[in-house]
């Protein structure tokens, strides 16, 4: 049997995303898993059913895997996880792999993945992009930044849970794109948000509204997924925390700023989201916005 078909994996952060990257790791690829026991996790049953086992610290799941997934909120969590006192690095066995899955500032990325080398292990950056719903059917989309070598080391437990894996360049390229990826998603979502909430004020039917737009200039994955929520109030096609949205587009700004980029429209964008938020509505699902925006705002 090769190497790889053994391969015993961690994963940190068994939350909307995270559960169906466990359940497919399990489910799919048959690797044993271990995973961080912690309140934000969603329902473990099934994964524990599976052979899933918990894990009490970082560190202790540090030493039960040989390549361990992050799927947390964004950069303070991933550099709490590897570097605190009982995090993954103060027991990290050599050559264990570290595919950080989450959403990070680059900078921050590329000091965490020196920390790692340093401690005999081994780095990729690989954000995702999709839903929690392709998490849950094992067709996410991977952003890969690191090593050909290292990506050719996972690969099989990757393609677990993926349909597609890119790799996109060195350690660092990963964060970067996805938050090129997430900056225009978010942007076009929060720009459609605002036009559908013009259109329900003027009185505009939002069936035409949509229909017009899908005939023209508007066509394209942003409104399929607004769609919903823009005809019929159906917010759950896109499980994605107003919150969220604010936090990667935080990012994005940050990372315009360390280049010296121009990033007035992100501005723009993330002080509408950040209104929304203020106002308490940051566990409201992003597709929202199309009634959150209006003039006369409808209860939560």
């Amino acid at each position: 049997m090769n190497e790889i078909d053994v391969m015993r994996v961690g994963i940190i952060g068994v939350g909307l995303m995270g559960h169906g990257i466990a359940k497919n790791v399990l489910a799919r690829g048959g690797f044993p898993l271990a995973f961080l026991d912690h309140p934000g996790n969603q329902p473990v049953d099934d994964l524990i059913g599976l052979g899933a086992s918990a894990c009490k610290s970082p560190g202790d799941l540090a030493d039960a895997s040989d390549v361990i997934i992050l799927c947390v909120t964004g950069s303070p969590q991933v550099e709490a996880i590897l570097t605190g006192t009982t995090g993954v690095l103060s027991r990290l066995r050599k050559g264990t792999i570290i595919v950080d899955c989450s959403t990070a500032l680059p900078e921050s990325t590329l000091r965490m993945a020196a920390a790692v080398r340093a401690a005999g292990g081994r780095f990729l950056d690989a954000p995702m992009t999709r839903t929690a719903r392709h998490a849950e059917e094992g067709t996410l989309n991977l952003l890969v930044g690191g090593e050909e070598a290292d990506l050719r080391s996972v690969r099989a437990v990757l393609a677990s849970f993926t349909e597609g894996v890119e790799h996109v360049g060195p350690v660092g390229f990963g964060h970067r794109l996805k938050l090129l990826h997430n900056y225009v998603s978010i942007g076009f979502m929060a720009l459609l948000g605002e036009a559908a909430a013009q259109a329900a004020d003027a009185g505009v039917d939002p069936a035409i509204f949509v229909d017009v737009l899908a005939k023209g200039g508007g066509a394209g994955v942003a409104l399929q997924r607004m769609a919903p929520a823009i005809a019929t109030g159906d917010a759950g096609a896109v499980p994605f925390f107003i919150d969220n949205a604010l936090k990667d587009i935080s990012y994005y700004q940050t990372m315009a700023s360390n280049s010296g980029a121009s990033k007035a429209i992100a501005d723009g964008v993330g002080t509408a989201i950040a209104a929304v938020v203020e106002c308490g509505h940051g566990q409201a699902y992003i597709s929202d916005l199309a009634r959150l925006l209006r003039k006369a705002k409808p209860a939560a």
